[in-house]
């Protein structure tokens, strides 16, 4: 029987996302209706700027005292898509407090404090739901912890920010430099005035924390995700990684160790065969890679950001949390039980592409090849090139521990006859 009195939201944040959560809201409102069982009704909606015209949204509604919204008692469900720890964290924790679930698209916070939060939810018997806080529009966050519930999840790889896609495919596409596929993306509205939380990968290792949570069971941290940003990228670096067959991405990468006693979630670019699917993702597209015990391998795609993408997953989850509410019951909360250790980046292994200044004179290359010998690293290939008593040397390693190529990379640089350094890539996805 469909329940007459509506569930009511409480709005907290009305920009691109909040707007357009607002906007579905009332133009699919009979739609919601029928799928929750209920109407849902709009009651309020915390915003910084009040004078603000919001189309489709009653003067009435809008109000600066976000606290005293989450507190009234009568909400059911608050959303919450205002971004970053505080004011979100104490807010979401009021919404509990006074009997509302929450639904979230905060990365940043759950990465930092999804423990806790997940706490204060289950002392109070609510849900939070947060699908809309990795990848935008694409199931993914659901999909984890509920389908493959039954399945052991070992590797979980994907591009997972946008504009940094953006910025490389242009790159390789073009043959353009950072700066300018950069300034492209910019123009275009794809990057923010200040991209860093992008392009130093800070975005994607919120997410990376997230996912590895989910899928090994085990709490994760930001502070435990490695980061890399991928401003030193060069047109060069897309060169070398076209002679091997590779493109490159900045990757998103949470994996349980071969003997399964830990985990590892990284975030850095890397080369990646053609071949595999990811390396096709283009422009401002997301795309996940999962890999497990039952299931085999899984990939996600779709548009990972932007307004109408991510209010997409907000209304899901209020589906969701709306039905929960009128069963008496609540979803899937934080599953930690694994309680595995994060390893550290220098644990990880994988292959690598470095690329060296040397002298072009004999004995050079036995040099070089008696350094990673000393350091246990196998070499799978080498390529190089050179005149005028200067010389490039490529070399491509086989699957290696990050420690033991820090090590290598280290003693090459004491070589007299190595010049420098030019860059150094993982090699991933084979």
């Amino acid at each position: 029987m469909m329940r007459t009195r509506p569930l009511k939201v409480a709005l907290l944040g009305c920009g691109v996302v909040g707007s357009e959560v607002a906007r579905i809201m009332t133009t699919h409102a009979d739609d919601l209706t029928a799928r929750i069982g209920a109407p849902v009704e709009l009651a309020g909606v915390a915003v910084r700027r009040p004078d603000k015209v919001r189309e489709g949204i009653a003067p009435e509604l809008v109000t600066t005292d976000a606290t005293a919204l989450v507190k009234r008692g009568d909400i059911d469900v608050v959303i919450e898509v205002i971004g970053g720890i505080e004011p979100a964290r104490a807010l979401i924790t009021t919404a509990f407090e006074h009997g509302a679930s929450v639904v979230s698209a905060n990365k940043a916070l759950l990465a930092q404090d999804g423990a806790a939060l997940h706490a204060v939810a289950e002392q109070h018997d609510k849900d939070l739901y947060y699908e809309a806080a990795v990848a935008g529009a694409i199931p993914l966050i659901r999909p984890l912890r509920e389908s493959l519930a039954g399945d052991k999840i070992n590797r979980v790889m994907g591009i997972v920010n946008g504009t940094t896609n953006f910025i490389l495919d242009a790159m390789d596409s073009t043959g353009a430099g950072y700066q300018e596929a950069l300034d492209e993306a910019t123009a275009l509205g794809y990057a923010e005035a200040d991209p860093t939380a992008d392009v130093e990968g800070f975005d994607a290792a919120a997410k990376a924390a997230i996912l590895a949570g989910i899928s090994f069971h085990t709490r994760v941290r930001l502070d435990d995700v490695y980061r890399e940003g991928m401003t030193e990228v060069t047109a060069a670096d897309f060169a070398s990684a076209k002679e091997m067959g590779c493109t490159i991405k900045l990757l998103a990468i949470c994996e349980r160790a071969e003997d399964g006693a830990s985990v590892t979630a990284r975030v850095h670019p890397a080369m990646i065969p053609l071949s595999h699917p990811l390396a096709s993702v283009r422009g401002a597209y997301n795309a996940v890679f999962v890999e497990s015990d039952a299931a085999g391998q899984l990939m996600f795609y779709g548009p990972g950001a932007g307004g109408s993408p991510t209010a997409s997953a907000v209304l899901g989850d209020l589906v969701a949390v709306c039905r929960n509410r009128l069963n008496g019951a609540t979803g899937p909360g934080e599953s930690a039980y694994a309680a595995l250790p994060v390893s550290p980046m220098g644990d990880v292994v994988t292959r690598y592409h470095i690329s060296l200044d040397v002298a072009d004179k004999p004995g050079v290359l036995a040099q070089v090849a008696t350094v990673f010998a000393e350091h246990g690293v196998s070499i799978d290939t080498v390529r190089q090139s050179g005149k005028d008593g200067e010389a490039s040397l490529v070399v491509v390693t086989h699957r290696a521990s990050d420690a033991a190529l820090t090590g290598t990379v280290e003693a090459l640089r004491k070589l007299d006859t190595v010049r420098g350094v030019a860059s150094i890539m993982r090699v991933e996805g084979e």
